[in-house]
């Protein structure tokens, strides 16, 4: 429990927590978390501008950001190699690997979802069109 933030520890501390599900997602919470997870889950180990590629919207500071923070709370791994210029991977913690059949569950979910609002979206648009030719 150490590897936690501050901010986290302070929390948990304080009984500011009302449920476990709240304390996860304090954790793999954000915009773009999930996304760098998923990408070092499945795809192994990555330097910061392959993930950088992998995320071309997101900034070069909220990269920096939730890299950290993932570092922090013990979910990702970085390695700097002594090289000029210096080398830096990031890649899962075997605590981070645990949350990879979450993740799998949630684009599962995320899959099916899509694919229903697309049906039904269709079908909507194929009522529409049906009735304007009457």
């Amino acid at each position: 429990m150490s590897d936690l933030r501050e901010e986290i520890l302070d929390k948990l501390k304080q009984g500011d927590f009302n449920c476990e599900k709240e304390l996860t997602l304090s954790i793999i919470g954000g915009k773009w978390k999930l996304i760098i997870l998923w990408h070092l889950g499945k795809e192994g180990t990555q330097r910061f501008s392959e993930l950088q590629r992998l995320l071309p919207k997101i900034t070069h500071k909220m990269l920096t950001s939730q890299l950290k923070e993932l570092t922090d709370d013990g979910i990702i791994h970085r390695e700097v190699y002594p090289e000029v210029p210096p080398k830096v991977e990031y890649s899962m913690t075997e605590l981070g690997m645990t949350l990879l059949p979450l993740l799998e569950m949630m684009y599962d979910w995320g899959k099916r979802r899509i694919t229903d609002i697309k049906n039904s979206n269709e079908q909507i648009i194929g009522l529409r069109s049906d009735h304007q030719t009457r």
